[in-house]
């Protein structure tokens, strides 16, 4: 097969008219195009009144066109199949343990499974039926479960979000990341749309979906059990304990716990795990009319396309950042407290995103230097210490702080509940980029957009250290995903399960 790209249609266009616009730009009227495959989808919407869809598309001809090829710049097709590395030589004695079953742990222990190591996946929160029900007592009652919550439990933190799969990171074992949410029942546009999202309605059965699929390869799943302690000998994993209790032996430990794990950061840190304090961000949630979002964008709110999207940034005069992320088409904020006593938000979009509103993260980056510590989780700290103000000033029953734009940017420094969650340097830094994000996305700046705090969860506070072969300073223990410092978002995380998992695989045979 060959590849091509820039094949544009109209938004009136089918996409059953794309073999049609290949041939006419390979130009000969005798070739025929017999097969295609879409492997990409974006929109160019720089001119709003002539809006396209761009492809890039794998397609077979009915005769020889590598002659033609350069000078069309078309491609042969690359192979995009996910291949497994050979075995290790060394026998393992124990199967390997994975700690949280989120999206790095989960893709670990499916290509440990399906390469006979029958791995034992550890995870403190509840299975995706029960967690469901945790959460929305929660969200109702004000009743908070601290070990299955939004953040805690089968899928991770992303399972209760817009299911985004969109990175930054190249690296072919994306492909095997985005044909397993596929398989497991996922829309297949993921496999092609260049913002693929699954939606927290569909990732909820797609989890439980590879979750049986890791029991038939051999895995072993326990919810409700959290990792306590790790037994180090010899400068190398023996053994890890659950629930304060029980012992298990293992040679090889996955450190999958997400970014909101802090008690196992401190257990680490207490054990002489290696790590290091790393940047993060604070700020808010926001929220506009997906009407006004889609006006912006698109230059009319009904064009076909769903609800658009944004990415917006600014650096301030002093050089710290402010940028949106994870922003919810037609979604809604949540709060994904942890914690007692602590209030953190989030966004969440279901697959058809038709809420009325649009939401992302409005954040500034907050420097090493603001934690006023040389301790390696001092960034945890940092964080507990905004969401108890949040908590605080949303009357101290889990109900988030709100305020309109116009409020927040005219209040006295301690007159208006959101600002009373962020530091003053964050304050400070959202009052000088608002304006210029306004210009930016026409209407982003309106007085009446809605702010909620606190946001401190968008990436770990903390990064524990792993050599050239992804193992920390205790051999055995592999730091891996969001939560080591190592991923950011559902497909990097994941693609970083894969990573370890293959280093186990390269290293032992399995029994």
């Amino acid at each position: 097969m060959y590849r091509i790209s820039q094949i544009k249609l109209n938004l009136d266009e089918n996409k059953s008219m794309i073999p049609k616009k290949i041939s006419k730009k390979i130009g000969r009227d005798n070739i025929v195009v017999t097969d295609y495959k879409i492997i990409r989808e974006s929109i160019d919407a720089r001119d709003k009144k002539n809006i396209k869809l761009v492809y890039t598309v794998d397609f077979s001809v009915n005769e020889d066109i590598s002659k033609l090829a350069s000078k069309l710049k078309i491609t042969e097709a690359p192979d995009d199949q996910y291949k497994f590395v050979p075995y290790g030589t060394k026998k393992i004695k124990n199967r390997p343990v994975i700690a949280g079953f989120g999206p790095c742990g989960m893709f670990a222990a499916l290509i440990l499974s399906e390469v006979g190591f029958n791995p034992l996946i550890l995870e403190r929160g509840n299975c995706i039926e029960q967690r469901v029900k945790d959460v929305e007592k929660f969200w109702q009652e004000g009743i908070l479960n601290e070990e299955s919550n939004v953040q805690f439990g089968e899928g991770g933190a992303g399972t209760f979000s817009d299911g985004k799969l969109t990175t930054q990171i190249k690296d072919y074992r994306i492909y095997k990341v985005l044909q397993e949410l596929t398989d497991a029942g996922s829309n297949e546009e993921i496999l092609y749309k260049q913002k693929p999202h699954i939606g927290t309605d569909i990732l909820r059965q797609v989890v439980i979906n590879i979750r049986k699929k890791i029991i038939e390869n051999g895995g072993e799943i326990r919810f409700a059990s959290r990792l306590t302690d790790i037994r180090i000998s010899d400068e190398a994993v023996q053994a890890v304990q659950i629930n304060g209790s029980e012992w298990i032996e293992t040679e090889n430990l996955i450190l999958a716990v997400g970014h909101s794990a802090r008690d196992t950061f401190r257990m680490l840190n207490h054990k002489g795990v290696s790590m290091t304090q790393k940047p993060f961000s604070i700020g808010v949630r926001i929220e506009h009319l997906q009407r006004m979002i889609d006006q912006a964008q698109y230059g009319k709110a009904e064009t076909g396309l769903g609800a658009a999207d944004y990415k917006l940034s600014h650096r301030c005069q002093n050089g710290r950042g402010v940028y949106t992320f994870c922003m919810c088409p037609g979604g809604e904020v949540i709060v994904a407290s942890s914690q007692t006593g602590g209030v953190v938000t989030n966004g969440m979009s279901y697959h058809a995103r038709n809420s009325k509103y649009a939401n992302s993260a409005l954040l500034v980056d907050v420097k090493t230097s603001d934690f006023g510590s040389e301790d390696p989780l001092a960034g945890v700290e940092f964080q507990e210490k905004y969401e108890k103000r949040a908590f605080i000033e949303g009357g101290s029953n889990y109900f988030a702080p709100k305020s309109l734009w116009k409020e927040f940017s005219e209040a006295t420094s301690n007159g208006n509940k959101v600002r009373n969650c962020l530091p003053d340097f964050a304050v400070k830094a959202m009052l000088e980029a608002m304006p210029f994000l306004g210009q930016k996305l026409k209407g982003f700046d309106s007085p009446d957009s809605i702010l909620t705090a606190v946001e401190t969860r968008s990436s770990s506070p903390v990064r524990i250290i792993r050599d050239e072969n992804l193992e920390s300073n205790f051999k055995g223990l592999y730091p891996a995903g969001e939560g080591a410092g190592y991923a950011g978002g559902i497909t990097s995380a994941a693609v970083d399960g894969i990573k370890i998992a293959e280093k186990i695989a390269t290293k032992y045979s399995p029994k």
